[in-house]
């Protein structure tokens, strides 16, 4: 399938939209050709939105897998962040007209705040805000921002963010309910990273019952979870059969007392790491 429609459809965002609900992620996938196929093989499938950051070292793979695809720039989302080592104003700006280098473009829709800096934070979100008023990015937003982090922003913003990457499934979503309240509330759109818990719950056998019960596979249960959350869906795989499997999750519903079954399954997982605690 290969559609000027993204797969599932989009959601608005405050500023810069609109987001298409699902997306490819790539991080841990390797340079060179993994990533360019995962990347072609995604826009294939009808996926338009591409998740990629600086710290994944893999921001050219993605370049060249949408000049390969032959897809006007305006059909595809690319997401990428600003990593830790690059806060500050001055470094801020510099190190997004790199990635847009090695991006080999002129914009990116999403630009985010991969990890909440102390100290620099809110310096480098006036560099992004300065991004965005010059068109090199069309929309700015955080990553594993919680409450106090938001409200820190949102105290001295002059544009507030469009989105929240944070790690969102079944396994932590009760855990997560804070900072899911407060971006609804604020309008903020929530982005789910490591959507199917990087495979260390697939074979959970309330998924399993679920994904049976629906003819389906648990990690296609898992982002139809994430989806009706009303989260944007980001899972990673460089298997193309994957990759195809991931997209076919709007076809089918969860209903309600599926859903509270999954939500009980909180445990506070974290995959990676957690920015609960993060001052």
């Amino acid at each position: 399938m290969n559609t000027d429609v993204p797969v599932g459809g989009t959601l608005s965002l405050p500023h810069g939209g609109p987001i298409p609900r699902l997306g490819l992620g790539v991080f841990r996938a390797g340079p060179g050709r993994e990533t360019v196929d995962a990347v072609r093989w995604a826009l294939q499938a009808g996926y338009r939105h591409v998740d990629t950051a600086a710290m994944y070292e893999n921001e050219a793979e993605v370049g060249r897998a949408l000049r390969e695809s032959d897809l006007p720039r305006q059909e595809v989302f690319v997401t990428t962040k600003l990593w830790n080592d690059d806060h500050g104003r001055t470094r801020a700006r510099a190190a997004l007209e790199e990635s847009l280098e090695r991006l080999g473009l002129e914009y990116v829709d999403l630009y985010l705040i991969h990890w909440p800096v102390p100290e620099l934070r809110l310096e480098s979100w006036r560099a992004m805000e300065e991004a965005l008023d010059d068109g090199l990015v069309r929309a700015i937003g955080v990553s594993n921002y919680m409450v106090h982090h938001l409200e820190e922003l949102m105290d001295v913003a002059r544009i507030a963010p469009a989105v929240n990457q944070i790690e969102l499934h079944p396994f932590n979503f009760r855990s997560r309910q804070a900072v899911v309240d407060y971006c609804r509330r604020e309008t903020i759109v929530l982005e789910a990273y490591s959507p199917l818990t990087k495979a260390r719950r697939l074979d959970d056998p309330v998924v399993g019952e679920i994904a049976r019960a629906h003819q389906r596979t648990p990690a296609q249960v898992l982002i139809r979870y994430g989806l009706q959350k009303g989260a944007v869906s980001l899972p990673k795989s460089s298997n193309r059969d994957r990759i195809r499997e991931n997209a076919q999750v709007f076809d089918f519903s969860l209903d309600d007392d599926e859903l509270a079954r999954l939500d009980d399954l909180d445990e506070g997982l974290a995959t990676s790491w957690d920015p609960s605690d993060e001052p």
